[in-house]
């Protein structure tokens, strides 16, 4: 099939994990056998799609959002194409089946921002993709998460290694760039799920750890300090397995880019005054946004990277998702006023 030339295509198609995100404060994040006291509960839409679209409309992006997936037929199911129509996100490749629930995760917030999160994969875990017809899509780009939690694309492909790879394959050679993201987990699965699909990954932006279990490396040292050097390291070395174009690392302290000419761009988080901070969920996702928004417009990486920290900052004013993010200038502006933290350590 010939490709369609990228530069004729518009818009951001996003799929995978669809979720109804339950963020529950709580006092303490208690031991086995013992009890939190749940402060208060807020519900939003939430999952890789669902937030990058959200925070890329929140954003005012100028192209067109698309969403695709597999939700419940059930009030959940409901909500979110509600959600998705009030944003102006096409949902129609996000379909609706009797055969299992939406998919939802209980974040539970303790003292200080740190969560515990108990998830149901539901529909999603049933998504394959099949439906996506890449060549008549006008989307310019495809972003796919989250990989570990998607059952029948993390299944085996006998040709491609994975059905994620399969399916990211036929982005690509309809002419789309393509960018993956995927599941912070406690397993040895990474290797096996995700590297199929680095080969046909144009941008692969996840966070420091997710990279090191891929990778092999250990990225922050005993003390909990980020190793740049290490840092450098793996992100070269997911290079190495296949990432057509860049890897993007985001973390607390900031992000990190490598091209794969070697070239690397550093940018420090936003210095925010810890009290206005109200939690973490969806941070991720809403820098994912950021810099998605760049990458579409064709801006120079570290002005992507900028835009990245600045809406997850200000996905960080509110409790759940992405219901901080407001304008792009609004998020920049968050940068202008706080400033950043300082440059991050780099050690050739």
């Amino acid at each position: 099939m010939k490709a369609k030339p990228v530069n004729s295509r518009r818009g951001v198609l996003a799929g995978g994990s669809w979720i109804m995100d339950q963020v529950k404060l709580i006092d303490t994040l208690p031991q086995a056998e013992h009890l939190a006291n749940i402060r208060s509960l807020q519900t939003s839409v939430g999952g890789a799609p669902g937030n990058v679209l959200t925070a890329l409309a929140r954003s005012g992006a100028p192209f067109p959002l698309s969403a695709a997936g597999l939700i419940g037929k059930d009030d959940s199911g409901t909500h979110i194409l509600s959600h998705c129509k009030k944003h102006k996100v096409d949902s129609k490749h996000l379909n609706a089946t009797p055969k299992a629930a939406t998919a939802f995760t209980d974040v539970m917030t303790g003292a200080g921002g740190r969560r515990m999160f108990f998830h149901s994969r539901g529909a999603n875990s049933l998504w394959t993709g099949d439906d996506l017809n890449f060549a008549r899509h006008k989307a310019k780009h495809f972003h796919l998460g989250y990989l570990l939690l998607l059952d029948a694309l993390d299944a085996k492909d006998a040709k491609f290694g994975t059905k994620a790879a399969k399916l990211l394959a036929s982005a690509v050679e309809a002419g789309l760039k393509t960018s993956v993201d995927v599941a912070s987990e406690e397993s040895d699965r990474f290797v096996q799920v995700v590297q199929p699909a680095l080969p046909h990954t144009d941008y692969l932006i996840i966070n420091e750890e997710e990279a090191g279990k891929i990778a092999g490396f250990k990225v922050r040292d005993a003390d909990g300090k980020l190793d740049t050097v290490t840092l450098r390291h793996a992100a070269g070395a997911l290079l190495q397995m296949g990432v057509r174009e860049l890897v993007v690392l985001h973390f607390p302290e900031g992000a990190f880019a490598r091209t794969r000419r070697g070239e690397d761009a550093w940018q420090s988080s936003v210095k925010l005054p810890p009290k206005l901070i109200a939690g973490h969920v969806g941070a991720g996702d809403a820098f994912c946004a950021g810099f998605l928004l760049g990458v579409h417009e064709e801006w120079e990486t570290q002005r992507c990277l900028e835009a990245g920290v600045c809406v997850a900052a200000a996905c960080l004013l509110e409790v759940a998702g992405t219901d901080g993010v407001k304008s792009l200038n609004t998020s920049l502006a968050l940068g202008k006023k706080y400033k950043f933290h300082p440059q991050l350590e780099r050690v050739e």
